[in-house]
């Protein structure tokens, strides 16, 4: 019997898993070419280091990083240099990439190999293997994960957390990985904690993945003192300081972060990419990606090389474009991005595409009938009513004073709506304005 864990507030939509939770991982081909975002995580952008007509192999660095948070970009495909220019990002605004056509031979960059295991490199080196990897949070967040692991000397972790929860609706790459590369994973949570040096570390996942949570747990059993959980299935249980507060009662302060509270989470694809960067000298140069919704006839997940177009990603695997779509979404539906168009590429935190048949129903923005199931809902204790009515009418006096920054951007509080408000999107508005207004001051 496994304990149950769980945080207060948060919804429980339809999982709609059971197209993909029992596809194994397939390769896609290569692209004929990809386009890669220069800006793929938080923090400063890499700069340029190629030149259109340059010839470059896999793995080749084609942006170095221009400070400690920040990281390098490889090129996913062997050929040539196209462009350096202003593409369509997946955020819908234009930004530099860099623009390769593929030689579709896939010729490798010569990996940096060390003999010996891990256990022989010290922690700093570890971490310059991570960020020479271009390595970053690869479940959304895109922060880069030698930063993350490099807490400051005075917040020392204790408890590190592998977060297998994937919680978001449709999405099951992490579950495959769980279930397909589950040695392997279970090595790079060991890097982690030498990194670390943390005393407690916890496995979870949600309820959801039996399957998961067997697999792991008989693996555990050799292998150590690491933890297996399960967590109630709700959303946005795959939060960090949700999952904190579930699993160790801790909770992360206002504006604070998990290491403030000894604790630091990594989900299961971060953690699989830190263990190749280490034992093979690979670096990020690809995504395993569900594939999933109404208008996908051949459901999956799939493993894509890193600015590929998602309309390419669609014809390998459907043939055609389905007749029948209505919208697309990078990400699952209560976190991801409505995509502008299908011409835009997979990136870092590329961890599905969901395809919506049309038509899809659009909720109409009413009024606020002060209910009070948003503040039921919200995982991090706000009032997102007030926040959306603040932000709406530009009180950003008012949107701090509530802590709008404490926003996790969950969606749990639109979807329970029953007046349909644009809940998240006004509350993002406030958000971003105060960030910037905040950043203003700050120079």
């Amino acid at each position: 019997m496994f304990k149950e864990a769980t945080f207060k507030g948060g919804v429980h939509p339809p999982e709609s898993k059971a197209a993909t939770s029992d596809k194994p991982i397939k390769t896609l081909g290569l692209p004929d070419n990809v386009i890669l975002p220069l800006q793929q995580h938080i923090g400063a952008p890499p700069e340029v280091t190629i030149e259109p007509g340059d010839k470059v192999k896999v793995g080749s660095v084609i942006a170095k990083p221009t400070g400690f948070v920040s990281v390098p970009l490889h090129s996913s495909v062997s050929g040539e240099v196209k462009s350096i220019s202003d593409q369509i990002h997946p955020t819908g605004v234009r930004m530099q990439a860099v623009t390769i056509e593929s030689d579709g031979e896939d010729t490798w960059e010569e990996l940096k190999i060390e003999s010996g295991t891990h256990n022989e490199l010290s922690v700093d080196e570890l971490k310059q293997k991570i960020q020479d990897a271009g390595i970053v949070g690869l479940g959304g967040a895109a922060f880069p994960t030698h930063v993350k692991l490099s807490p400051p000397a005075g917040k020392p972790i204790d408890t590190f957390i592998l977060n297998g929860a994937e919680c978001e609706p449709y999405l099951t790459a992490d579950h495959r990985q769980m279930l397909e590369r589950k040695k392997e994973l279970i090595e790079g949570v060991k890097m982690i904690v030498r990194i670390l040096g943390n005393e407690r570390t916890i496995i979870a996942i949600e309820r959801n993945k039996p399957d998961a949570i067997e697999t792991l747990e008989k693996l555990c059993r050799k292998e150590g003192n690491f933890e297996v959980l399960g967590l109630k299935t709700k959303y946005p249980q795959g939060g960090e300081k949700q999952l904190i507060e579930a699993l160790t009662g801790r909770e992360v302060p206002s504006g604070g972060l998990p290491m403030d509270v000894g604790c630091l989470v990594q989900n299961v694809s971060t953690v699989l990419a830190v263990y190749e960067a280490v034992t093979e000298g690979r670096p990020l140069i690809e995504k395993v990606v569900t594939l999933t919704g109404s208008a996908v006839a051949n459901p999956g997940n799939y493993k894509v090389r890193l600015g590929t177009m998602v309309e390419e990603v669609i014809k390998q695997v459907e043939g055609e474009m389905p007749g029948n779509l209505g919208k697309a979404i990078m990400g699952g539906p209560m976190m991801g991005i409505a995509l502008p168009s299908l011409d835009v590429p997979v990136i870092k935190g590329t961890n599905g595409l969901v395809l919506l048949s049309d038509p899809v129903p659009v909720a109409i923005h009413q009024p606020c009938i002060r209910c009070g199931s948003c503040v039921d809902t919200c995982p991090v204790r706000l009032i997102p009513c007030e926040l959306a009515l603040f932000a709406e009418n530009e009180r950003w006096d008012k949107c701090r004073e509530y802590s709008v920054k404490d926003c996790i951007e969950c969606g749990a509080c639109g979807y329970l709506c029953p007046a349909g408000r644009n809940l998240v999107q006004l509350i993002r508005y406030g958000k971003y304005t105060v960030i910037s207004e905040d950043q203003k001051k700050n120079k």
